[in-house]
């Protein structure tokens, strides 16, 4: 059997590799890659996506490989609207701004519009039906293999241009959606986060991902700080208008605060906690670059997000005693069937739970052989 390499024609980060069980010799080669990485469940092996490590794979499987294009479908192309199209998207915006949804939203919903409304650029918007829609979302879907949550994107752009702008009945947009799935959020080891966090050298650096991890924030809720939100007597952490426009307080580590007494007195911010080199908000950009880099130094699964901080933040405070109903007031969540996914994540402790079997064994005699 061949070797298969993939995803090195995309921007991916890494290049995907899959070699038969039985190579071991293919094995011990990968493995002296630097930062090569093998997912166990997705049964391949991952290697930094670049020139030199194309060559090495080709050189240890000479002949024996295969490439092939892993994109997940055709990219959309580009398309010019019409004046009318223009005006309608205004529209949008307008309302969406008014409605105070967030830039992130407005950017995402318009960008899924302009493709709807060249689609039915011949047609009356108002004359549509849900079966003129739920068609438009399956060829978009087909043609261009949209993950669920694209999907989703995709009706609630629709949703809003119905409610919102044209003011239509709420049935005219009870368009069928994928079934939600049931995955869960991948975490760190308490060791692992402690590797990541204090691997930067740069006091800044240090500072923001040891807050990520040690509050549970955001990476949004990180460059949003401001720092009247520092509350050191109380040992908290204001989080003003998060998402969903939300506030709230979660936990600050007293090593933290140690931490952000030494970078402010050698950084002096004047407003945001973070700054950029202008005296701006630090991107979120900037902070996913100092993550990366910290997993790279730290040979920890490269697949991690500075969302996995949170993740981990969550799931090492259950893990801890802590009350599911506390962690879901520090993480901000709406419902607690947000904040339950945790206790699925959390490895089963066979000195207090036990399975029925071994209890009933205990209480027989097994007759003797």
């Amino acid at each position: 059997m061949k070797a298969i390499i993939s995803n090195y024609e995309n921007k991916s980060a890494r290049i995907k590799v899959k070699i038969p069980r039985n190579s071991i010799l293919w094995k011990s080669e990968i493995e002296k890659i630097s930062s090569s990485f093998f997912h166990k469940y997705q049964k391949q092996w991952s290697i930094p996506n670049t020139s030199a490590n194309l060559a090495k794979l080709k050189a240890i499987f000479k002949d024996e490989y295969e490439i092939i294009d892993a994109k997940s479908g055709s990219r959309r192309e580009r398309v010019n609207l019409s004046a009318e199209e223009e005006n309608r998207l205004l529209e949008v915006e307008q309302k969406m701004i008014l409605g105070g949804n967030s830039s992130s939203t407005i950017k995402a919903y318009k960008g899924e519009l302009v493709w709807f409304f060249k689609f039915f650029e011949n047609r009356n918007l108002e004359d549509l039906n849900k079966s003129d829609i739920e068609t438009y979302v399956y060829k978009m879907k087909s043609k261009y293999k949209f993950s669920d949550s694209r999907q989703n994107t995709m009706i609630n752009a629709i949703k809003f241009y119905y409610e919102k702008v044209l003011e239509k009945d709420r049935t005219y947009y009870n368009i069928k959606r994928p079934k939600k799935s049931q995955s869960l959020p991948g975490v760190l080891t308490m060791s692992e986060c402690f590797s990541i966090v204090n691997s930067p050298r740069n006091l800044k650096h240090k500072a923001i991902l040891q807050l990520m991890y040690s509050s549970g924030l955001r990476i949004s809720e990180v460059t949003k700080l401001r720092i009247e939100d520092v509350k050191s007597a109380d040992k908290q952490l204001f989080i003003k208008a998060s998402k969903g426009k939300k506030d709230r307080m979660t936990v600050l580590s007293e090593n933290v605060l140690i931490l952000l007494r030494e970078y402010y007195k050698a950084n002096k911010p004047s407003y945001w906690l973070f700054e950029g080199a202008g005296g701006e908000q630090y991107s979120t950009s900037s902070i996913q670059k100092v993550f990366r880099k910290a997993v790279k130094e730290t040979n920890v699964n490269p697949w991690v997000t500075p969302h996995t901080l949170r993740h981990s933040f969550a799931t090492h405070l259950l893990q801890s005693g802590v009350n599911l109903r506390y962690i879901q007031s520090l993480l901000g969540h709406g419902s607690s069937k947000t904040t339950e996914v945790y206790t699925h994540i959390l490895k089963v402790n066979n000195d207090v739970v036990r399975s029925p079997l071994d209890s009933f064994m205990d209480n027989i005699k097994l007759p003797r052989q």
